[in-house]
């Protein structure tokens, strides 16, 4: 299975960034082909909403930036994972930027499993990001559901945390 990685941090070496990485050892563990975006470090510019793709573009974006990487790996992933800090009560506004210029594509052609890691610095703040992931990426691609996983502080980086996602990507 090849599975795609959003990240939304910026921190390379904070909570969410070893959230992905127990996932990913655990999946590459299991045999599956991990392809982690660390968004959050790319060039990518918010949606303009001018309907290009759906016209003129036939399913191109008219912008051309880091989007484009993520773009090619699009329709050969068979799970999408989202990860991200969570940043005012919702995930980061860099993970929102590719989420949002996803609306050029069609809904992913192999994709059937989806997941959310989230780390934060307060408990009971995942509403929002958990609303946007049911109602758009699980509820929209018609996924199936594999989990939220969620953190508060140094309990992402705790042999536990790391032990549980690790188990995660093993038993995909």
């Amino acid at each position: 299975m090849k599975i795609m990685v959003l990240n939304g941090s910026a921190r390379r070496n904070g909570n969410t960034a070893a959230m992905v990485s127990a996932f990913k050892r655990g999946a590459e563990t299991a045999g599956h082909e991990v392809i982690v975006f660390d968004v959050a470090n790319m060039t990518i510019a918010g949606c303009r909403g001018c309907e290009y793709c759906h016209t003129k573009g036939n399913g191109s974006c008219i912008q051309k930036d880091d989007m484009q990487a993520i773009y090619d790996e699009w329709n050969e992933m068979d799970m999408l994972v989202l990860a991200s800090p969570i940043y005012y009560g919702s995930h980061t506004g860099q993970l929102s930027c590719a989420i949002h210029r996803t609306y050029a594509l069609d809904i992913p052609k192999r994709c059937r499993k989806s997941a959310m890691i989230l780390s934060s610095g307060a408990p009971d703040v995942y509403d929002a990001s958990r609303s946007i992931y049911n109602g758009f990426i699980h509820g929209y691609f018609r996924t199936q559901d594999m989990g939220v996983f969620t953190a508060v502080g140094a309990e992402a980086k705790s042999p536990a945390m790391q032990e549980k996602l690790e188990v995660f990507g093993r038993s995909l």
